[in-house]
C-alpha cells in the first residue's frame, strides 16, 4: 500500500496496511496477557482488559514513542497484589490514579532523561531477563485444572497436541517472512492455528478456558475510598512504586524500540503520557499498567512504526470484549503461546554471549546479575537500580585509580605537581598521598591542566593540602583550574576556609592564601 503521511504525526510516514494488521495481531495477543495479569493481582479479568484498552489508546495517541504498546503488565500486578488482597479493588483504582499523577509530574520535571544513565550491560541484563520471564510465563499454557481445582501439567494426547500446535505456530512465524511479508507472520499463525483447531474440532485449551471476556465499555467510576490522610498513607507507597516501576519499564522499552528502529523517542513526553493513561485507567475501572515489551516487539516485528497500530490494537481489543467475546474465547492458547515464545527468542540478546571474556568483568557480572534479579524476583525496577548502582560504583573505583601527579622542580626552585585524572570522592585520598609537604620547597604549584575538581570531596582535599602547607609556612598556587572548578571553590568559601585570588602569572590560575 502506498505510504502516506500520518494523521497524528506529519513527520512520520505510515503504511496503513502494516499498521492495521499489526494492531489486530497485538489486540489478539493482548487478551490472554491482560486476563493473566489481572488474575495475578487477584482482580476480575475485565480490570486487566479495561486497562489494556485505556493505557494502549492514551499512550498511542499522546506518547513519545510511536509503535510502542502499553497495557496491563505483570510488573504492576506484582506490586498491587497485596493491596488488592488487604483493601480491595477500590483502593487499586485510587492507587493507579495517584501513580498517574506522580508519573505526569516526573515528565513535567523532565526526569525521563535520567534513563540515559542506564548502562548498556544493564540494558543487556534487563532484556535477557525479560526474555526468560516471557518464556517461562508461557509454561502456564501447558497446565490444566483437575477435578480438585488444582493446576497440573498436561499429559498424554493433550500435551502432544498442545506441543504440536505451538511448534507449528513457531514454524509459521519463522518461515513466512522468508516467503512473503504481505501479511504479518504473527497474525497469519494465529489465524491458521485457529482454523485448524476449529476445522478439525480439536480438543485443546482456548482463551475461554482462562476466563470469560464478555464486557461492556469501561464504566467511568470515581474510586469509593475515604478521602483522608489515612487513605493517602495506605495508597501512596504503592502508588510511588507503581509509578517508578512503570516509568522504568516504559522508558527502557522505549530505548529498546529506539535501537531496533534506529529512531529516537521522547522520554519526557512518554512519561507524561504514561501518567495520563494511568490517571484515565483509574477512573475507568482498570488496574493500571505501563509499556509492554513483548507486545511492542510483536508490533514492531510486524512492520508497525507509527501511532495507528497502537490505536487499532486498543480499539479492536475493546471491540472483541464488547461484541466478539464468543469468537475470541475459541482462539487456541497454543497459537498465542507459540507467538510469545518466538517473541522471547527474538527479545533475547544472543550477542551478549559473544562479549563474555572480551568486555570488562564488571560489565559481564552486572548483566548477569540484572538478568537473574529480573527472572527470580520479577522486579524490573529493583534489577535496573541494582545494576546502575554497581556500574556507578565500578566506574568510580576505576576513575579513582587514574589520578596521577608528575613532579619536578624548576630553575627558580619552585616544586610543580601536574595532576592527571579527576579529583572526586573516590580519588581524594590518593590525591593527598601525592604530596611531600615536609620536604617540598617554600613555593609549590599544583597544576590542574589535565585534571578537574568534580565535587565537594575534591574541594575538601584541596583545602586540606593547602592547610598542610600553611602549617609549615609554605605557599601554594593552583594553576589552570577550569571555570567550573573555580566556581565550585568560590561556592565553597562559606563552608571551608579558602581564599581565591586571580594570579596574573597564569591564564586561569588561582592562589590559595593561608
Amino acid at each position: 500500500m502506498k505510504q502516506v503521511f500520518s494523521l497524528f504525526d506529519l513527520s512520520q510516514k505510515v503504511n496503513y496496511k502494516n499498521e492495521i494488521l499489526s494492531g489486530l495481531t497485538v489486540a489478539l495477543a493482548l487478551i490472554p496477557e491482560a486476563i493473566a495479569f489481572a488474575l495475578i493481582a487477584g482482580l476480575h479479568p475485565l480490570t486487566g482488559l479495561y486497562a489494556a484498552f485505556t493505557m494502549g489508546l492514551v499512550t498511542s495517541v499522546l506518547g513519545g514513542r510511536p509503535g510502542m504498546i502499553s497495557g496491563a503488565t505483570g510488573a504492576v500486578a506484582v506490586v498491587i497484589v497485596s493491596l488488592a488482597k488487604d483493601y480491595g479493588v477500590e483502593y487499586i483504582f485510587a492507587t493507579v490514579i495517584l501513580a498517574g499523577l506522580i508519573q505526569m509530574l516526573a515528565g513535567v520535571l523532565k526526569l525521563g532523561k535520567f534513563i540515559r544513565l542506564v548502562p548498556h550491560p544493564v540494558m543487556f541484563g534487563f532484556v535477557n531477563g525479560l526474555a526468560v520471564v516471557i518464556f517461562t510465563a508461557q509454561l502456564g499454557a501447558f497446565k490444566v485444572t483437575n477435578a480438585a481445582g488444582e493446576q497440573v501439567w498436561m499429559q498424554g494426547s493433550s500435551l502432544y497436541l498442545m506441543l504440536g500446535l505451538v511448534l507449528l505456530t513457531m514454524l509459521i512465524i519463522w518461515l513466512m517472512p522468508k516467503l512473503t511479508k504481505v501479511v504479518p507472520a504473527s497474525l497469519t499463525s494465529i489465524l491458521v492455528i485457529t482454523a485448524i483447531v476449529l476445522g478439525f474440532g480439536l480438543d485443546t485449551k482456548t482463551v475461554g478456558d482462562i476466563s470469560p471476556i464478555q464486557g461492556s465499555f469501561p464504566p467511568f467510576h470515581i474510586p469509593s475510598v475515604p478521602f483522608s490522610l489515612e487513605t493517602l498513607s495506605i495508597i501512596f507507597p504503592y502508588a510511588l512504586i507503581v509509578a517508578g516501576v512503570g516509568l522504568i519499564e516504559s522508558l527502557l522499552t522505549l530505548n529498546l524500540i529506539d535501537e531496533i528502529t534506529e529512531t529516537r523517542g521522547r522520554s519526557n513526553k512518554e512519561a507524561v503520557a504514561q501518567g495520563l493513561a494511568n490517571l484515565v485507567t483509574g477512573f475507568f475501572s482498570g488496574m493500571g499498567g505501563c509499556a509492554m515489551i513483548g507486545q511492542s516487539l510483536i508490533n514492531i516485528s510486524s512492520g508497525a512504526r507509527a501511532r495507528l497500530s497502537g490505536i487499532v490494537a486498543s480499539v479492536m481489543l475493546l471491540v472483541f470484549v464488547m461484541f466478539g467475546a464468543s469468537y475470541i474465547e475459541q482462539m487456541p492458547m497454543a497459537a498465542l503461546t507459540g507467538l510469545m515464545i518466538m517473541v522471547s527468542i527474538g527479545t533475547f540478546e544472543w550477542a551478549s554471549f559473544k562479549v563474555i571474556g572480551k568486555m570488562p568483568t564488571t560489565d559481564i557480572v552486572v548483566g548477569i546479575l540484572v538478568a537473574l534479579i529480573t527472572v527470580i524476583l520479577h522486579n524490573l525496577a529493583l534489577a535496573v537500580l541494582i545494576g546502575v548502582v554497581i556500574s556507578a560504583v565500578a566506574f568510580a573505583w576505576e576513575n579513582a585509580k587514574r589520578i596521577r601527579a608528575r613532579k619536578y622542580t624548576d630553575d627558580q626552585g619552585v616544586k610543580h605537581y601536574e595532576i592527571y585524572g579527576p579529583l572526586f570522592f573516590g580519588s581524594a585520598q590518593a590525591f593527598a598521598e601525592k604530596f611531600d609537604v615536609l620536604h617540598d620547597p617554600e613555593e609549590v604549584i599544583i597544576d590542574f591542566n589535565e585534571s578537574r575538581i568534580a565535587d565537594m570531596s575534591g574541594i575538601e582535599a584541596v583545602n586540606k593540602i593547602t592547610e598542610r602547607y600553611s602549617k609549615v609556612n609554605k605557599k601554594v598556587h593552583l594553576k589552570h583550574l577550569s571555570p567550573d572548578c573555580i566556581k565550585l571553590l568560590k561556592n565553597a568559601e562559606k563552608i571551608i576556609d579558602v581564599n581565591i585570588l586571580e594570579d596574573p602569572t597564569y591564564k586561569l590560575p588561582v592562589e590559595i592564601r593561608s
